[in-house]
Order: C-alpha cells, then sequence, then structure tokens
C-alpha cells in the first residue's frame, strides 16, 4: 500500500479528522434554559466574580490550543498555514486518544513574531494550555519566550520540547544497557534547529556534560558568524573544548550520536569512528542521517529513529498528551525544566530491566500505560517546584 495515497484518500473521506461534540442534551425548553439562556447567565457572573472559576465552569479545563503559522510544517518546510491544518488536526486527534484532552487547531496567517504573539494572547483565556507546532526557527523560541512572559497557562513547542523528552528518555534507557554514565559520555546532536537545541538543553539538564552541536556548517564554535542568536546562546554551553570541524571530526571517538537534520548525511565511516557500544539516533524523517543497517554493520549497538517501520521509534506522542494532561490536571502556570525531566525518567521507566534491549528502549506508542504514568510525574514535578495551582 502507498501510504501518501491511502492517506490523501482517506483524508477525502474523513473531510477533517476531529469534530466538536456537545457534552450536554439540548431537547426540550429545560435543557435549553439550563445550558444556554436564561440559566448560563448565572456561571457567566460567577466567573466574573472570580476568573479562577472559568477552570471549573467551561471546558477550559481540559482544552489545548494547537497552533502553528505553516512555516515548517513537518519536513514539507513554509507551506502556509491551511497547509499545514491537516497535520494540526492530527495532533488534535493524538491528543484524545492518547490522554482524553480536548484540543482544537489554530493556524495563524502571519510570520512576524509580535503579531502572533498578540494573536495567541488574546485568544489564551479560552484555554488551558497551548501547544506550538511547526514554527521556522529561529521564529519559533522567540514566540515561545514572549508568550511564556505574558501568558498564565503553559506554553509548549512540541517540536523542541516534546522531541527532546522523548530521546533523553531513549537515551537513559540506552545508556543503562550499554552500562555508561550520562556524566561521561560524549553526545553529538547534529541539527541546530528548533528540535537539536532544545534537545541539547535538555539533556545538558539531564546531566549530560560533553555536548558537541553541529549544524550544515560544521561545528558550532563560540564567535561563529554564521549563527543566530540561539544558537550563539548554545555555543556559550556546548562543544567546551573548542573544537573546529566537521559532522565527521565531531563524531570521533564519541557515544552518542543525535540527528535531527537531513537525510543520509552520516556514513558508515563515521559511525565506525565513534567509541565502542555507541548509542545512534537518526532521526530525519522520512530517511534518516543514516539508515539503521548501515549504523549496525558500521558498529553501532542502539539505533533509534522517527519511523514506525524500525526498532526504537522516537515519536513525540509518547510525551506530549501525558505531560498536558499532568499540566491540566494541576491547573500548572507553566511546563518547566523538573516537568520535562520527569517526563523523560516516567517514560524511560515503563521499559522494565528485564525486558531493556537493543531494539526495545522504548515502551511502544499504544502502551497505555503512559498517557498516566507521564500525567503522574509531570504533577509531583509540578508540585515540588511551584509550578501547580491545585
Amino acid at each position: 500500500m502507498d501510504i501518501r495515497q491511502e492517506s490523501l484518500k482517506k483524508h477525502y473521506e474523513w473531510n477533517g479528522k476531529i469534530e466538536v461534540v456537545s457534552r450536554t442534551p439540548i431537547t426540550n425548553s429545560e435543557e435549553l434554559s439550563l445550558a444556554y439562556t436564561p440559566g448560563v447567565a448565572e456561571p457567566c457572573l460567577e466567573i466574573q466574580k472570580d476568573y479562577d472559576k472559568s477552570f471549573k465552569l467551561t471546558r477550559r479545563n481540559n482544552l489545548v490550543a494547537v497552533i502553528t503559522d505553516g512555516t515548517a510544517v513537518l519536513g514539507l518546510g513554509d507551506i502556509g498555514p491551511e497547509a499545514g491544518m491537516p497535520v494540526m488536526e492530527g495532533k488534535c486527534a493524538l491528543f484524545k486518544e492518547f490522554a482524553d484532552v480536548d484540543a482544537f487547531p489554530l493556524c495563524v496567517r502571519s510570520k512576524d513574531v509580535d503579531e502572533i504573539v498578540r494573536t495567541i494572547y488574546l485568544i489564551s483565556g479560552s484555554f488551558g494550555g497551548i501547544n506550538l507546532e511547526d514554527i521556522a526557527a529561529p521564529r519559533c523560541f522567540e514566540i515561545e519566550r514572549k508568550l511564556k512572559e505574558i501568558c498564565d497557562i503553559p506554553v509548549f513547542h512540541d517540536d523542541q520540547h516534546g522531541t527532546a523528552v522523548v530521546v533523553a528518555a531513549a537515551m537513559l534507557n540506552a545508556l543503562k544497557l550499554v552500562k555508561k554514565d550520562i556524566k561521561e559520555v560524549k553526545v553529538v546532536i547534529n541539527g541546530a534547529g528548533s528540535a537539536g537545541i532544545a534537545i541539547a538543553k535538555h539533556i545538558i539538564n539531564m546531566g549530560v556534560q560533553n555536548l558537541i552541536l553541529c549544524d550544515r556548517f560544521g561545528i558550532i564554535c563560540k564567535g561563529d558568524g554564521n549563527l543566530n542568536s540561539e544558537q550563539a546562546l548554545m555555543s556559550e554551553i556546548t562543544n567546551k573544548e573548542q573544537i573546529h570541524g566537521t559532522l565527521a571530526d565531531a563524531l570521533k571517538d564519541s557515544d552518542v550520536f543525535i540527528g535531527v537534520s537531513a537525510p543520509n548525511i552520516v556514513s558508515e565511516e563515521m559511525i565506525g569512528s565513534m567509541n565502542q557500544d555507541a548509542i545512534v539516533f537518526s532521526m530525519a524523517n522520512p530517511t534518516p542521517e543514516i539508515m539503521p543497517d548501515k549504523a549496525k554493520n558500521a558498529g553501532a549497538r542502539i539505533v533509534g529513529t522517527g519511523r514506525s517501520d524500525f526498532p526504537n521509534q522516537i515519536n513525540n506522542v509518547l510525551a506530549f498528551p501525558g505531560i498536558f494532561r499532568g499540566a491540566l490536571d494541576c491547573r500548572a502556570k507553566e511546563i518547566n525544566e523538573e516537568m520535562k525531566a520527569a517526563a523523560s525518567k516516567a517514560i524511560a521507566s515503563l521499559v522494565s530491566d528485564e525486558d531493556l534491549s537493543e531494539e526495545y528502549i522504548l515502551p511502544f506508542a499504544f502502551d497505555k500505560r503512559i498517557g498516566q504514568t507521564v500525567a503522574e510525574a509531570v504533577i509531583e514535578a509540578a508540585r515540588k517546584s511551584g509550578a501547580a495551582r491545585i
């Protein structure tokens, strides 16, 4: 089956992947009066007196906005907000299926940071959380940062943080299997966009001390004139030995490779130059930086990709539904570093020591334990860190 053509056919049949379903019956005059006028005036007045009651008297407590500007949709690039709508609808369907979170897709016709921030802020009172999606770097960093400063609900860019959470979970279990200490391994990340930078920040927070970040020009170093503002900040906390050169130079004597970049850019020789028991997460989609069989043949012990047709799929669906489920349930004001670290550890914990193997370092996406396990860990971390409001 050609999955792309079959998907297109299905999308014509579905005519949209989500719909609004009423939670209250409206079949007679009394029910109408209770759900709408005149009865509805009473909850309106309660919210007017106490803003927090908007979370108790409306669906806001379980509603997330999934928002894009259409500039970095999947691997398709800047295809526009309307063209990004099928992805946003799909994300909303995943929220519902994997964590019973209601989500609504919003596609914004602007590439202006301040205009996008203002638009999202003005509608934020209708939601319990904001999930940013498929917004190009470096604009995505600024949009998220500004929204976090002014919104009183969690703002989460899944391409950054969801990816980082799952990669960290995979790395924790892979390192356990090869018996290497996270504080002692050398990690190389290729791709210094939103995902690569977020992964770098997150795994440093989880304990990595030796990390080299590469982009299409090679190893990122302090003072490099090609760096954008976010990459310049990363140059201050990565590549501590200030090594110059190419990705091939970076990979020599490394323990972990994480690719969020482009297809077929890593050779078997480059994998062969890594340390024994190398871990390779080549996540470019649909074609990885190096195919799993080639990486294994070159000496990698554990290989993960973003694809479902190979073992060890590194899939954001393991993270974002449970993270938002937890954040909504404790009415968190933000999703902070402690909550993300807790999510990574919770995902990793679902693979027992007995089941852990070279081809099973992450739970399968349809493991029913994931959403609730992640949510519980996120709630605990939110309460300990002061992010929870209930």
